[in-house]
């Protein structure tokens, strides 16, 4: 049975802040309000994936974590810049950032009619300020091509610490982020593997963090300029998958480079999809089980909980009159651990209802069907398609990972970086030959007016 302080949120009854974090927030808080916008992601991005995500402070039974500090500093930066609300987001309010604000809003009202309590408001308050203004704050902060590598760059100097560390949990079984407090010390262990974790609440996490990031590093690499970061962030993105000891990240991990490997077939994926649902459609009449209980029989490290993936798909399409309007509360009740909803798309099914799943599958179909309409758009640019190739093999990475976890502790910013540098990607290559002229004409202008502030 699922604790009901868990399912509201739980988190710490008082105030965890290490002082090392206490002065790096500081120091970050600062730099985020006074730096020119496009270098304000490189220290939002170290404080929420270099600090423990129970690192918060309690303020009248209001908890601030790390990460929503971040988020509510970025959107002090946003509301204070001066320029027109369409310009502070590249391209303006488009489809994918309608989706997104749609599933944000209606995972906020189901949750909170569901359970018209003054805890699940709260709760869902909080979740809409990490969810909505996290998105809203990296929209804001990753505005062009120059500011897509920026944020790559910081991801890889990121992965790169962060194998390093659980490179040594395998060795000491020790998380070191244990000692700021807020995570857990002790490595955990199955079956006789240590699953690092960390700076991430759970390894699975962790791991899908690398995973998940392995498209965007192979790009970077094949940019001539970056060659050497770019190596050791695939190394570091391939430890943390390895040294996480789970399936779930191993996947996405093997979906990047599938993705990857599809790209000599770009002009022919609608008759892929077709093929892939054509197929599954057969499992299905042909298998004596459902075609998702092949779920089940995936366990890539000997330790894994395929079964449980399986029983949660299962039980949510055999109970979806139970919650296809605003989701269910007791869910719990259909199995042995069945609260621990190990499945993105699941878990806003049964929280948030039809209509929630719905909108996040939107954001999906939106996101692909916006990178195919500009791989089209700028077909016989091979670099621009390669590009663009890559956010779609590292949105599929995220897209397989959903299936074996739910993004609740950092991870989710990471999703929000690849859903805004996707929205530039595309808005750029959209850009008629004019227009392109002009954006680099604009950009040259920033840099410029950004040596004469530094200096």
């Amino acid at each position: 049975m699922e604790p009901e302080n868990i399912r509201f949120g739980g988190g710490a009854a008082g105030t965890i802040l290490h002082p090392a974090v206490a002065v790096a927030l500081f120091i970050a808080i600062a730099l985020i309000l006074l730096l020119p916008r496009k270098y304000v992601v490189i220290p939002s991005l170290l404080m929420v994936f270099l600090v423990p995500f129970g690192q918060v402070v309690v303020l009248g039974g209001i908890h601030f974590t790390v990460y929503r500090v971040v988020v509510l500093c970025g959107l002090i930066k946003l509301a204070t810049t001066s320029s027109s609300a369409t310009s502070r987001l590249a391209g303006g309010f488009n489809s994918i950032d309608r989706a997104f604000a749609l599933f944000a809003i209606l995972s906020f009202i189901t949750f909170s009619v569901q359970w018209s309590e003054t805890q699940a408001l709260v709760k869902s308050l909080g979740t809409l300020l990490d969810v909505l203004g996290g998105y809203v704050v990296l929209r804001f902060l990753i505005h062009d091509r120059e500011d897509v590598v920026r944020t790559i760059k910081v991801f890889g100097v990121i992965a790169m610490i962060l194998a390093v560390c659980m490179s040594n949990e395998q060795i000491t079984h020790q998380n070191v982020f244990g000692w700021l407090g807020g995570i857990e010390r002790a490595v955990a262990v199955r079956e006789g593997k240590a699953r690092s974790t960390g700076v991430f609440e759970v390894y699975i996490t962790a791991g899908v963090f690398g995973a998940t990031l392995l498209p965007l590093f192979i790009w970077l690499w094949s940019e001539s300029k970056s060659k050497i970061l770019a190596s050791l962030a695939l190394v570091g993105a391939t430890v943390m998958t390895i040294t996480s000891n789970s399936s779930t990240p191993l996947l996405a991990y093997v979906a990047g480079i599938v993705g990857l490997c599809f790209w000599p077939l770009r002009k022919h994926m609608r008759a892929f999809r077709w093929g892939l649902v054509v197929t599954l459609v057969g499992l299905h009449l042909a298998m004596k089980a459902p075609v998702w209980a092949l779920i089940a029989r995936i366990d890539l490290t000997g330790s894994s909980s395929g079964y449980h993936r399986y029983m949660l798909v299962d039980g949510c399409i055999r109970h979806f009159s139970d919650w296809w309007l605003i989701g269910v509360k007791n869910y719990n009740d259909w199995g042995w651990d069945m609260w621990d909803l190990s499945n993105q798309y699941v878990a806003y099914a049964l929280t948030g209802g039809l209509a929630t799943l719905g909108a996040f599958l939107l954001v999906i179909s939106r996101s692909f069907g916006r990178l195919g309409t500009a791989r089209q758009s700028v077909e016989g640019d091979t670099k621009n398609e390669w590009f663009l190739w890559c956010l779609c093999a590292a949105l599929l990475s995220h897209v397989v990972a959903y299936f074996g976890i739910g993004y609740f502790d950092q991870m989710q910013f990471a999703w929000y970086a690849v859903l805004a540098i996707l929205s530039v990607a595309v808005y750029e290559a959209m850009l008629p030959p004019v227009l392109h002229a002009e954006a680099a004409v604009v950009s040259i202008y920033e840099a410029s007016a950004s040596v004469n502030w530094e200096m």
